[in-house]
């Protein structure tokens, strides 16, 4: 199959709205090229396992979203078209370039190879490309990942605040269920801190592709990788839910939170823009949960909550 690559060169402030347009129409892999992030993590010595050179700071970002060329390649332009459009009608200031290009499958798995370096994540988290070679700190967890076509090198935002998260909430022993697993890196991480997890995603490619990345982190007695509608196919109770989503999707999930989170587990929901996690508060309340944290990493935002109406014993 081949595939439509369309990038959106955006002023900085801009990205995480062209991001969410992308989400919307159901984008299987979007990228951000942001070189003030850049610069903030090489900085940081996040990335100190590479030298990127000089890099120049443009004041705009790159946002590319890959759409299958199918019958409703059409449709799904034509609604980028008129989101960007209205973005330019609420915020004219912005800079906003649009270009696309076809793109086989192979090359759409290996061009973005340059950009995915290794990087420590929270307190031990070490994420290793599978093609790059590196030396541990002594208590580094290392996480060795190929996402291929799938959602989640751990480089993103809302990926970086699960991964914080779940560090400070997985515990062994405990039951963890992934809703939209992507690459599988959130099922991995929590099986490495020693949970049993189930690692949910309705995407054939996400599937393949986080059984593979199971497979290279030898966790397959704790990760069980399975194709559904999210928490439908669950089974049971989870100590920890994740949600690594989007806004409109962890709203529709809710209700099916009472089946498969315990009364005392905790809720995980990131991959939400700042404007909507108004609505995503709102729903959690109505819900019957309480937000014992909120989590904020460049304009995207992660809450941490439990139900409202449990008491610990």
């Amino acid at each position: 199959m081949n595939w439509r690559e369309v990038a959106v060169t955006v002023s900085s402030v801009g990205e995480e709205a062209v991001a969410d347009l992308f989400y919307q129409l159901g984008c299987l892999g979007v990228s951000v090229e942001d070189p003030e992030l850049l610069r903030s993590y090489i900085e940081s010595g996040n990335w100190d396992y590479h030298d990127f050179g000089e890099v120049e700071l443009t004041g705009t970002s790159v946002v590319k979203g890959y759409f299958p060329e199918d019958d409703e390649l059409a449709d799904k332009l034509e609604k980028l078209d008129l989101g960007i459009r209205e973005l330019l009608q609420r915020s004219p200031d912005w800079l906003i370039q649009a270009k696309g290009i076809s793109l086989k499958e192979i090359d759409w798995e290996t061009a973005w190879k340059a950009y995915f370096k290794p990087i420590h994540i929270g307190k031990h988290f070490l994420i290793k490309p599978t093609w790059e070679a590196v030396d541990p700190r002594e208590g580094d967890i290392v996480l060795e990942l190929d996402p291929g076509m799938a959602f989640g090198t751990g480089t993103h935002a809302t990926t970086t605040l699960c991964l914080r998260a779940l560090e400070d909430v997985v515990k062994p022993g405990q039951r963890v269920f992934d809703l939209g697993t992507g690459s599988g890196i959130l099922a991995i991480a929590a099986a490495k801190l020693g949970a049993k997890v189930d690692a949910v995603d309705l995407d054939s490619v996400a599937i393949r592709v986080a059984q593979e990345n199971v497979d290279l982190n030898h966790v397959n007695d704790q990760v069980r990788v399975v194709r559904g509608d999210l928490g439908t196919v669950l089974t049971g109770q989870a100590d920890v839910v994740i949600a690594n989503i989007i806004a409109d999707v962890i709203l529709i999930l809710l209700p099916d939170l009472k089946r498969i989170l315990r009364a005392d587990g905790e809720f995980l929901a990131s991959g939400i823009i700042e404007n909507r996690a108004d609505d995503v508060e709102e729903g959690l309340k109505e819900a019957g949960l309480e937000i014992v944290e909120r989590l904020e990493d460049s304009g995207w935002i992660l809450f941490r909550a439990r139900w409202a109406n449990y008491e610990s014993v």
